[in-house]
């Protein structure tokens, strides 16, 4: 059964090893919209991984944050659509040529191949950095003032959203004026648990609730005694937001 465009939870795949991949694809596949395959597990597996589970019916979101010179960002776009990923990312940081040519190139390389275009998405603050993070790199704003700014620089360039902390999501709607415009929201966690290396958090229902299209969910639902029902929770909660 393929993950449903209506849920939009998005689960973390955040794991040493494929056989641990593959456990979370089989119990999850009908409880979450979608998986996250980032740094981790992309290194351990590699791309035929994301192509095994993508060809299983799994809808994937490749977060692997291109941040290069837009040839290479560009190149690396095509081969992310190639994979039959639903969504990837770059680094908004990265600048406006090299978002908007990685989208031209992903747009015409799915039409000359007969490809799903995947929806490329860019990252604005991670959600682990707060104004000390910021200045210790030079830039010397709010995260949400640099938040926005990403995002209008990634609107300008012709990408389909970003990622941004549910902090900044009314923000991002109120500098965007695009409608369809998507804002995924890391950093959300379940009220009681742990915010870990989080800095810039929200219960799911709140995320929702401001605005979010989807919730990128990982440890709060690895680390439960009981992952299915803790992404089943998130996905009620989520609802009645």
């Amino acid at each position: 059964m393929e993950q449903s465009a209506d849920n939009k939870l998005i689960l973390a795949l955040d794991v040493e090893t494929v056989a641990e991949a593959r456990e979370l694809f089989a119990a999850m596949r009908e409880v979450v919209g979608a998986f996250k395959i980032g740094s981790q597990l992309f290194t351990a597996a590699g791309p035929e991984f994301v192509r095994e589970l993508a060809g299983a019916g799994a809808r994937i979101f490749l977060d692997l944050k291109f941040h290069d010179i837009p040839n290479t960002v560009a190149a690396a776009g095509v081969e992310a659509a190639r994979l039959g990923v639903f969504m990837f990312n770059v680094h908004a940081s990265g600048g406006s040529e090299m978002m908007r040519r990685t989208a031209d190139a992903v747009r015409l390389a799915t039409e000359r191949e007969g490809l799903a275009q995947p929806k490329v998405i860019a990252v604005t603050v991670l959600t682990s950095a707060d104004k000390g993070v910021l200045a210790e790199v030079g830039i010397n704003a709010e995260p949400e003032t640099q938040v926005t700014h990403l995002a209008r620089l990634a609107a300008a360039a012709g990408l389909d959203g970003v990622v941004a902390s549910p902090l900044e999501i009314e923000a991002v709607r109120g500098a965007v004026e695009q409608k369809d415009f998507l804002i995924v929201t890391p950093g959300v966690r379940p009220a009681g648990s742990a915010t870990d290396d989080q800095r810039r958090v929200m219960t799911p229902g709140e995320a929702v609730r401001a605005g979010a299209d989807y919730l990128v969910v990982g440890r709060a639902i690895l680390n439960a005694p009981d992952p299915v029902e803790a992404a089943i929770a998130i996905s009620q909660e989520m609802k009645r937001g």
